[in-house]
């Protein structure tokens, strides 16, 4: 990580010692001997971290940090004090240094507090941004992004602003596959019509097809009266049909009459009514993986996808993660009355360590329980929840040197492609993808693996 220091030491020596090592390192350094050059150098700017001396002539280093905190609040400062001096060190901390080192200087301790300096900063900065980024949120209001995955799905979303062609949006569960249909419906001329969403793994599948398509009265027994389908409630507007994947293969081939010929014949009636319908389908299922094994027709495939918008998991949105926390942050503080403003740079970094199986649903319950449980203007690492705050990432590891305990090159490759497959949530089209491998293969490999399982097993 680039950065450029500036050093404030009354001993030329020790200015040049710690210059000469930091440039060693690959950063950029300035220092002075007066602590009133360095205000001038500041004003100049593009300094990210300031490191001074504790005791000088003139103006000390407690002095020097409190009008750089008050004036350059945005850098941080590490203080330099002499070895046992702990009162001192307090007092830099009180006045708002980051960090302090003590003398005799050891370059390598003063390098290790200089790089969580610059962590330091660059989160700030990076959450100033984002924060910005919330306040200026517009036409995604619940759909905030700034890295590469999701601008360009609202690339996709811009693209089909116009457009009636029926959408699937895939990911995993908790990406916000619902919040793309609204904006496809918001954006869309249908907008002033209903939009109305269905889960098709929430409904018994006895009910599904009265509640997609309506019944007449005494269509069965409870039928007392006619009900108009979600088709008919949706007409004019936007259908939204969750978990597609979910439907019973006995519903496939009416959903698709509908879909194509945008009329519905109710449950028990002999009248089939128009319907004027967009429909938006999504999963978190691979309908690839469907398609081969006979659970999901094909022609209703292609009728549904005809766009698809893949939503990135939240692990694979960078410090999107913190945009999104500051969102949720800002909206339960205000729900809740709380002065509650960011986020602590520890909690930050532990926000972008963690996996996020649940994506972004779990990081909305982890930000309302932290808003819930805080005591400080800052949510610190104590307020997350403990998944997140003990979380270790996993490595693939081969240790020991005992020929016993070695394995081969196939039973290697068995273990990752099963462990991919179970980080990407069992979606074998992805899991191709990020093995680098064609679909085919890896089914062939996944097939080799059951028999093996099978012929293993006991009898």
């Amino acid at each position: 990580m680039s950065a450029r220091f500036l050093i404030v030491d009354d001993e030329r020596t020790m200015c040049e010692l710690v210059e000469a090592d930091l440039r060693l390192r690959g950063y950029e350094v300035e220092s002075c001997t007066r602590p009133e050059d360095a205000f001038a150098k500041l004003r100049e700017g593009g300094f990210d971290v300031v490191v001074t001396d504790l005791h000088m002539p003139g103006m000390d280093g407690i002095e020097l940090c409190q009008r750089i905190v008050s004036n350059h609040p945005d850098v941080p400062v590490v203080v330099m004090t002499g070895f046992g001096s702990l009162d001192a060190a307090v007092a830099a901390i009180r006045a708002g240094a980051y960090d302090f080192v003590t003398k005799p200087l050891e370059l390598e301790v003063l390098a290790v507090a200089l790089d969580r300096a610059i962590r330091h900063r660059f989160l700030q900065e990076r959450v100033k941004q984002l924060s910005e980024v919330v306040e200026r949120s517009g036409r995604y209001a619940e759909m905030l992004g700034s890295s590469p995955a999701m601008q360009r799905v609202f690339d996709r979303l811009s693209r089909l602003a116009d457009s009636e062609a029926p959408v699937l949006v895939t990911g995993e569960s908790g990406t916000g596959k619902e919040l793309v249909a609204r904006a496809l419906h918001e954006q869309s001329a249908r907008k002033e019509r209903p939009f109305v969403a269905l889960n098709c793994a929430a409904v018994p599948e006895a009910l599904l097809e009265s509640e997609l398509f309506g019944h007449t009265r005494g269509a069965y027994t409870d039928a007392r009266k006619d009900r108009r389908g979600l088709f008919l409630q949706a007409d004019g507007g936007t259908l939204l049909l969750d978990e597609i994947g979910d439907l019973p293969l006995s519903l496939q081939p009416k959903l698709l009459r509908v879909v194509e010929d945008q009329r519905v014949r109710p449950v028990g009636g002999d009248k089939e009514v128009a319907c004027d319908v967009r429909v938006i389908a999504s999963t978190n299922r691979d309908l690839q993986t469907a398609l081969e094994e006979s659970r999901f027709r094909e022609d209703l495939f292609y009728r549904i996808n005809v766009v698809e918008i893949e939503l990135p998991p939240l692990r694979a949105r960078g410090t999107d993660i913190l945009l999104l926390a500051q969102h949720f942050l800002r909206e339960f503080a205000a729900r809740s009355g709380k002065q509650v403003i960011g986020l602590s740079e520890a909690a930050a970094e532990r926000l972008l360590a963690y996996r996020w199986p649940g994506n972004i649903r779990e990081l909305r319950n982890a930000m309302e329980r932290a808003v819930a449980l805080t005591q400080f203007e800052k949510l610190v690492v104590e307020d997350l929840p403990e998944q997140i705050r003990d979380y270790r990432t996993s490595r693939l590891v081969l240790e020991g040197h005992d020929p016993a305990e070695l394995q081969t090159l196939e039973e290697v490759e068995r273990r990752y492609i099963l462990h991919v497959l179970d980080a990407v949530g069992d979606n074998r089209t992805l899991a191709a993808r990020v093995l680098g491998l064609d679909r085919k293969t890896l089914w062939r490999k996944l097939q080799r693996y059951a028999k093996e399982t099978d012929s293993n097993a006991p009898p």
